[in-house]
């Protein structure tokens, strides 16, 4: 038994047409089985493959078979990503050098450092060949002469010597004794008065008066000692520091 879809295909499916795949409305009548009798509905159906002109009915749509957007039967290419139906070429990648494809992006201007802080402490690191001469070192004392004067910009400044290989690198730099250990001290403040700590140094932190005589004893490891205006300290077998409060031109070359 055989139905006739709504375009007129004989089709043995009673819910789909077997020809065209259009829907058949229920209570559609049979048609008959006889392949001649259906032959003459068949040849009358209109042909569905005719052009849209030709036929005059609405042209049928295609999918862009690159970005599944639909366009209309007759477009050559797809609005959408530029695909060519005619030819079947792929669109063009966009390319930086491509005008087209509008200017590139701005790189946005780099956001200025805020400028560093001008250190408003220096510390003055002297060979003193006094101190040297009661050490008893075996390394020769270096020529005395202008101090190396380090800004101090952190609340707490290690003394000692670098090492690369312990991760040990001293604000306050004294590479070139011998005799001061790698972490020998620690100098703390609060903005106002200065602080200094021995942290377990081999040959000892000492401090003393500038008018006073060299000092004799070490201060205790672990505990904090004040340093008054006129004190300095004294480590390794000839370096002499002094904390001092920075001037107007030492401040400006650190701009």
């Amino acid at each position: 038994m055989t139905v006739n879809c709504p375009s007129g295909h004989p089709s043995t499916s009673t819910d789909y047409c077997d020809v065209c795949g259009l829907p058949i409305p229920a209570g559609t009548p049979a048609g008959s089985a006889d392949p001649a009798a259906s032959a003459a509905p068949a040849a009358a159906a209109p042909d569905t493959s005719a052009t849209p002109a030709a036929s005059g009915a609405a042209p049928a749509g295609q999918l862009c078979p690159n970005c599944s957007d639909a366009a209309s039967a007759d477009a050559l290419f797809c609005e959408s990503c530029g695909y060519d139906f005619t030819t079947g070429t792929m669109p063009r990648p966009a390319s930086s050098l491509d005008l087209s494809s509008g200017p590139a992006p701005a790189t946005p201007p780099a956001t200025p450092s805020a400028p560093a802080a001008l250190a408003e402490w220096v510390v003055e690191r002297w060979v003193d060949p006094d101190w040297y001469a009661v050490q008893q070192s075996d390394d020769p004392c270096p020529s005395p002469g202008l101090p190396t004067v380090i800004p101090l910009t952190e609340k707490s400044l290690l003394i000692g010597r670098p090492s690369r290989s312990r991760g040990i690198s001293p604000e306050i730099d004294c590479g070139d004794d011998t005799g001061v250990s790698r972490r020998q001290a620690q100098l703390t403040t609060d903005g106002q008065r200065w602080w200094v700590e021995d942290l377990q140094s081999s040959n000892g932190t000492y401090v003393a008066s500038a008018a006073g005589p060299l000092p004799e004893t070490p201060i205790v490891p672990g505990q904090r000692q004040e340093l008054n205006p006129d004190d300095r300290v004294y480590v390794g077998a000839w370096t002499r520091l002094v904390v001092r409060k920075a001037t107007p031109e030492e401040q400006a070359g650190q701009a």
